[in-house]
């Protein structure tokens, strides 16, 4: 079940029409965690099991932290919690992987089981990890209420691809009694229209040329395939985003807040800043439990790169489990290590800029940069392999001849989507918004109306599952 989808319309309708009934408020948590169950439930009715078992050791030993008082068991029984959720996400994701390569490795095949991978495992995952830690550091206390924990963990709106939602910032809000309010619904109708456009208007019209090129790079010219990356990362950007939105914009509706999981990504002027930007609550789901865990920056220069390494390439195994992504985690990982020492470097010999034309021109050689580099690691995000991941970079570089196909939907949504931004640049700081609209107001009734009409007119007819549900 997907948000694009009659099932979820009236699934939503039956779950918005309960809640605005019932007036007690663990009533309402009672309908959204048994919405929360059905939604996932249509996926695969098997993996709900899961879904609940994780949730009940994330409960159980959260509880086992706060009832006792010496800090080497609480150290335990937390790495212990971790580590069952982590053997279970590993063995659903990574088993075939590892099996697969000990068998090209050794280039013998043998028998194996394979294991169908539970939609949403890896975000559901880091949710009930992330609360068993905060419990162990003290930074959430511990929730007596089963139902409630479930509710955190299986909120359907940001169950199967995020954001990634932390415990101190969903639980308070399971204190307070959500009425279905017309400013709520408003806003959150509005935030899921901008996600549904930047989906089946932009990413999956985008797809057509994305998954013409990847599919036979060496048939296609370097032109083309340099015009399929730049497709693929608005693809992924709108679709990933659209995604959030969406969620966001459920949530909103019921009165739930989620955190903001993309903010301009591409206006990003070096590597540090893009991962501020893209993906929010994974980069800091993995530098708040991943990256200080290993000790951060506090054992010396060299200890924190080794550590900026391992969590980026450990983030991009998250991803999928395939060479290509961690390949795309250590280029990263290399690229976030160079940028410290640079700025190191430039801290040392106080370079700067005083001109203001200067200073500007160099910022936008810094996006454009990094904005190259980033385009580089989606060739291997995208790829089907390693080998046609460079097969892609040797024909851009050589400029290879070969089929020439310029998709002009690349070309109009490059377009808009540098005009978003440079609106987003004028009018808020750089930071992005979403253009929640007063409906009392007749003009604001016709933007809504327009969007809406492209949705509908312009909308790709083609059946495209969003990117990140395969993570």
């Amino acid at each position: 079940m997907t948000f694009i989808s009659a099932e979820f319309l009236l699934l939503f309708s039956i779950t918005a029409v309960l809640v605005g009934v019932c007036k007690d408020k663990k009533k309402r948590q009672l309908i959204l965690l048994l919405a929360s169950y059905v939604f996932y439930a249509y996926w695969d009715v098997r993996f709900l099991a899961l879904l609940v078992l994780q949730t009940f050791i994330s409960y159980s030993v959260a509880l086992v932290i706060e009832g006792t008082d010496d800090c080497k068991k609480r150290k335990r029984y937390c790495a212990f919690g971790v580590a069952v959720l982590l053997g279970i996400l590993g063995f659903f994701k990574y088993f075939n992987f590892f099996v697969s390569s000990i068998q090209n490795i050794l280039g013998h095949e043998f028998e194996i089981w394979h294991i169908i991978l539970p939609v949403g495992i890896s975000f559901y995952t880091f949710q009930a990890i992330s609360y068993m830690i905060d419990v162990y550091r003290g930074t959430t206390p511990v929730c007596r209420e089963f139902y409630k924990v479930s509710l955190y963990i299986s909120f359907f709106p940001q169950l199967v691809a995020g954001p990634i939602v932390r415990a101190d910032d969903f639980l308070p809000q399971l204190e307070r009694n959500h009425d279905i309010k017309i400013s709520n619904v408003e806003a959150g109708v509005q935030i899921f229209m901008v996600g549904l456009l930047k989906k089946v208007v932009i990413a999956d019209r985008l797809a057509v040329c994305v998954d013409a090129v990847f599919a036979l790079p060496s048939e296609y010219d370097a032109a083309s395939i340099i015009c399929a990356v730049a497709a693929y990362s608005m693809q992924i950007y709108c679709d990933f985003s659209g995604y959030s939105d969406m969620a966001i914009g459920v949530a909103r509706f019921f009165g739930y807040d989620l955190c903001r999981n993309f903010n301009m990504p591409y206006i990003s002027k070096n590597p540090t800043e893009f991962w501020k930007r893209w993906h929010i609550s994974l980069s800091l789901w993995l530098q708040n439990y991943l990256y200080i865990s290993l000790g951060g920056n506090r054992r010396g220069i060299y200890r924190q790169y080794l550590n900026l390494m391992i969590t980026m390439v450990l983030g991009g195994l998250w991803h999928g489990a395939d060479w290509t992504f961690v390949l795309w985690g250590l280029m990263h990982g290399i690229a976030l290590v160079v940028h410290k020492i640079f700025l190191k470097y430039k801290g040392k010999c106080q370079l700067s800029f005083r001109n203001e034309v200067l200073k500007k021109t160099v910022n936008i050689i810094s996006v454009f940069a990094t904005y190259c580099f980033v385009c580089i690691g989606w060739i291997f995000f995208r790829a089907e392999s390693v080998g046609q991941a460079f097969v892609i970079l040797k024909r851009i570089i050589t400029c290879a001849g070969g089929i020439h196909y310029i998709y002009s939907f690349t070309i109009i949504y490059g377009l808009l989507l540098v005009l978003c931004h440079l609106y987003g640049v004028w009018k808020n700081n750089g930071q992005g918004m979403y253009p929640i609209l007063k409906l009392d107001r007749f003009w604001s009734k016709v933007v809504v109306c327009v969007v809406l009409g492209l949705i509908l007119v312009f909308s790709y007819q083609g059946d495209n599952a969003f990117v990140y549900f395969q993570f």
